[in-house]
C-alpha cells in the first residue's frame, strides 16, 4: 500500500502524483465492484428479470447510490470531518468523543457504536478479498465450463500468495498499483462506452423516475434487489479512511475526474448489454468484452482484485495498530516493512488469522454469488454509524444548527438503513458471517479496554500515594546506587509497583529515578514539541510524561533523548528500565462478568511485551512481578 510518511503534510507532494497514487490504493475495493454488482441484481439469489424497464431501474439505483452515498456523503460531507488530517472510523470516533458534549452514558453509547463499526470492518476485510478474487477467477467459466473445477483452487493459490507476500511489505510493488488501476479503470470505461454506443437508450436511466418505477413494479423484489445494488458502493468508506495518506483534494479530484466516470460508463455498458441480450445476466461484466479479450480480462481483473484486497489487508493492519494505541487491543508483534513510510506495517497474527478465515469462507461458500449474500451487511452497518458520528461532529464542532444536522442525518440514514435492512434479510444465507466476526472482534476489543481499566483501578486502590512516599524517602534516605532507573507507571499520583518491590527486596534506589507515564491522546499525531514533559519532584526524582497520537510510533529511548532540553541526559548503558509483570486472577468481585475476566486474562498472557512495543533495549529491562485480583 502506497503511503506518505506519517506526520508529513500530503499536500507538500505533487498533487498529480498523489491523485495517481490514490487511484492505485483508495479505489481498489469500489473499483472492482462492477465484477459482481449487476450480475447479482439479475442473476443472484434474489434476482429480478433482466427486462428493459428493470435494467433501467436497477441502473438508476446504482447511479444515484454512487452519487449520494459515495460522492455526496463521503467525499463532500464526511471527508470534512478530519482528525488532524486523518480519516477512518477510529479517527472519527476520537474526534466525536473529543468535541461532542454529553454525560457518561451518551459517551459510552458513542464509543460502543464506533467500536462496533470498527469491528465490522474486520468482517468486511475477510469477505472483500474472497469475493473479489473469486469473482475475477470465475471469468474462466465463461470461456469454457471445463475450467469450473479449477476456480476454487486458483482462487486459493492467489489469495495464499497474497498473504504470504505480506511479510515482505508492499513498498516493492506499490509503484505498480497506480498504473495497473489506471489501466483497469480505462478498460472499464472503454468496454462500457462501446456497449453504450450500441444501445444509447440505456442513458435514460439517469432519470431517477426509473428507479422509482422499478420499486412500484417489483415491490418486494425491488427491495431485495437493494442488497445487490449496495455492492456498487462497497469501498466508499475507504475514501475517508485513506484521507490521511493522500489528502482530501487528491482523493476528491481522482474520484470525480476519473474513477466515478469510469465506473458509471461500465455499469451503463453492462445495462446496454443486458437490454440487447438478457441472457448475458449470467456474467455481464465479462461478456462486455469480445471473446478474444476474455483471458486478458481475467488476468487484469485478478490483478485488480489482488490490489483491492491489499488495500483492505493493509487497512486491517492500520486499524489494529490504532486500536492498540487507543487501548482497545493487546500489544501484538508489529514489523515495519518500509524505512520511509512508517504507516506500512505487518502484523503476523492479523495476517494469518485473516488468511485462515478467508480460506474457510471460500471453501464454505464456493462462489461469488453465495458470498454476495454475506457481503453488504458489514459495510452498510459501518456506513450508518459513520453518518451518525459525522452529523454529531457537524453539530458540535462545525456549528450546524440542530434542525439542519437532523435533516442531513435523516436523509442519509434513510438510505443507509434501507440498504442495511435489505442486507439483513440475507442473514440466514450468509449475512450472519460478518456479524459474527464483528461481534467476536467487538467482544475482544471491549473486554480488553474494560479489563485494563479494571486492572488499573485495582492497582491504584492498592498503590501508595507518591507525595508522602517521597517525603519519607527524603527523611529516611535508602542507599542510592549509581545510574538511572526508569519506572513505567500508568498513575501519576501513585508509587509504581516495580519501584516499591525493588526497594523492598533490594533495599536500594538509583541516584536518579524517573517515573515515566506514556499517554495516548485522542489525536492521530502529537506535535514534536508536546511529545515529552519533565517535572522535577526533588531529591533527584523526576516525573516524565510522554504523549503520542494513536498513529504515532511509541519509542521511549528515542523520546528520552529529547529530555536533554530539560537538563536530563540519558546514557542507555547506565539506564535501567523497571516494568511490572502482572499476574491476573479472575474473581467474582464487581467489575466484569467472570467469563470476560477469564478472556481478559487469556488475552493478557498472549499479549506482546512492553519492551518490544516501546522499543526498549532488552538488556536494560528488569521485570518485577505483582499479583492483581480482578
Amino acid at each position: 500500500m502506497i503511503q506518505i510518511e506519517e506526520g508529513a503534510s500530503p499536500h507538500k507532494e505533487g498533487f498529480l502524483t498523489l491523485s495517481l497514487a490514490a487511484i492505485g490504493v483508495v479505489f481498489g475495493d469500489i473499483g472492482t465492484s462492477p465484477l459482481y454488482t449487476m450480475k447479482e441484481v439479475f442473476h443472484g439469489v434474489h434476482a429480478v428479470a433482466p427486462i428493459h424497464d428493470n435494467v433501467l431501474g436497477a441502473l438508476s439505483l446504482v447511479l444515484w447510490a454512487l452519487l449520494i452515498v459515495v460522492s455526496l456523503k463521503y467525499v463532500v460531507f464526511i471527508m470534512r470531518a478530519d482528525n488532524n488530517g486523518e480519516g477512518g472510523i477510529m479517527a472519527l470516533l476520537a474526534l466525536t468523543l473529543k468535541n461532542v458534549p454529553g454525560d457518561a452514558r451518551s459517551r459510552w453509547l458513542l464509543t460502543v457504536m464506533g467500536l462496533f463499526g470498527a469491528a465490522l470492518f474486520y468482517g468486511d476485510g475477510v469477505i472483500t478479498p474472497a469475493i473479489s478474487v473469486l469473482s475475477a477467477v470465475e471469468g474462466l467459466e465463461i470461456a469454457t465450463p471445463a475450467f469450473n473445477p479449477y476456480v476454487i483452487p486458483v482462487t486459493l493459490v492467489v489469495l495464499a500468495g497474497l498473504f504470504v507476500f505480506q511479510r515482505k511489505g508492499t513498498a516493492s510493488v506499490g509503484a505498480l498499483f497506480g498504473p495497473v488501476m489506471i489501466v483497469w479503470f480505462a478498460t472499464l470505461a472503454l468496454l462500457g462506452a462501446i456497449n453504450i454506443i450500441a444501445e444509447p437508450a440505456v442513458l435514460q436511466a439517469v432519470n431517477p423516475l426509473y428507479g422509482l418505477h422499478f420499486f412500484l413494479e417489483n415491490r418486494w423484489h425491488a427491495f431485495l434487489a437493494l442488497g445487490a445494488v449496495v455492492l456498487a458502493v462497497t469501498g466508499g468508506e475507504a475514501l475517508y479512511a485513506d484521507m490521511g495518506h493522500f489528502g482530501r483534494m487528491p482523493i476528491k479530484t481522482a474520484w470525480f475526474a476519473f474513477v466515478l466516470p469510469a465506473l458509471l460508463l461500465n455499469y451503463f455498458g453492462q445495462g446496454a448489454l443486458l437490454i440487447h441480450n438478457p441472457d448475458a445476466s449470467q456474467n455481464p461484466f465479462y461478456l462486455l468484452a469480445p471473446s478474444w479479450a476474455l483471458y486478458p480480462m481475467v488476468a487484469l481483473s485478478t490483478l485488480a482484485t489482488v490490489i483491492a484486497s491489499q488495500a483492505v489487508i493493509s487497512g486491517a493492519f492500520s486499524v489494529t495498530r490504532q486500536a492498540m494505541q487507543l487501548g482497545y487491543c493487546p500489544r501484538l508483534d508489529i514489523q515495519h516493512t518500509s524505512e520511509k513510510a512508517i504507516g506500512q506495517v505487518y502484523l503476523p497474527a492479523i495476517n494469518w488469522t485473516l488468511l485462515a478465515a478467508i480460506i474457510a469462507l471460500v471453501l464454505g461458500f464456493r462462489s461469488s454469488s453465495n458470498l454476495a449474500a454475506a457481503y453488504g451487511i458489514a459495510v452498510t452497518g459501518t456506513m450508518a454509524i459513520d453518518t451518525i458520528l459525522a452529523v454529531m461532529v457537524a453539530h458540535s464542532l462545525w456549528g450546524w444548527g440542530r434542525y439542519r444536522a437532523m435533516l442531513i442525518a435523516v436523509g442519509f440514514l434513510v438510505i443507509d438503513l434501507s440498504f442495511f435492512s435489505a442486507n439483513a434479510l440475507k442473514i440466514p444465507q450468509g449475512g450472519w458471517f460478518p456479524l459474527v466476526v464483528g461481534l467476536v472482534v467487538f467482544t475482544l476489543l471491549s473486554t480488553w479496554k474494560r479489563g485494563r481499566q479494571l486492572m488499573f483501578e485495582r492497582m491504584h486502590d492498592s498503590a501508595i500515594a507518591l507525595e508522602p512516599f517521597l517525603t519519607g524517602i527524603t527523611a529516611h534516605p535508602p542507599t542510592r546506587v549509581e545510574g538511572t532507573a526508569v519506572f513505567l507507571t500508568a498513575h501519576l499520583d501513585g508509587v509504581p509497583h516495580a519501584m516499591l518491590h525493588n526497594l523492598i527486596h533490594n533495599k536500594v534506589l538509583h541516584e536518579r529515578v524517573m517515573l515515566l507515564t506514556v499517554i495516548t491522546e485522542d489525536v492521530p499525531h502529537v506535535p514534536d514539541i508536546d511529545h515529552v514533559e519533565v517535572q522535577p519532584l526533588g531529591n533527584d526524582f523526576y516525573r516524565i510524561i510522554m504523549r503520542y497520537g494513536f498513529k504515532d510510533e511509541p519509542d521511549i529511548p528515542g523520546t528520552l533523548v529529547r529530555c536533554k532540553e530539560f537538563g536530563l541526559e540519558f546514557n542507555m548503558m547506565e539506564t535501567s528500565f523497571f516494568l511490572s509483570r502482572e499476574t491476573l486472577i479472575p474473581t467474582v468481585a464487581p467489575g466484569m462478568a467472570l467469563w470476560r475476566e477469564k478472556l481478559f486474562v487469556s488475552m493478557a498472557r498472549n499479549a506482546g511485551s512492553a519492551t518490544a512495543y516501546f522499543k526498549i533495549p532488552t538488556n536494560r529491562v528488569v521485570e518485577l512481578g505483582t499479583q492483581i485480583e480482578l
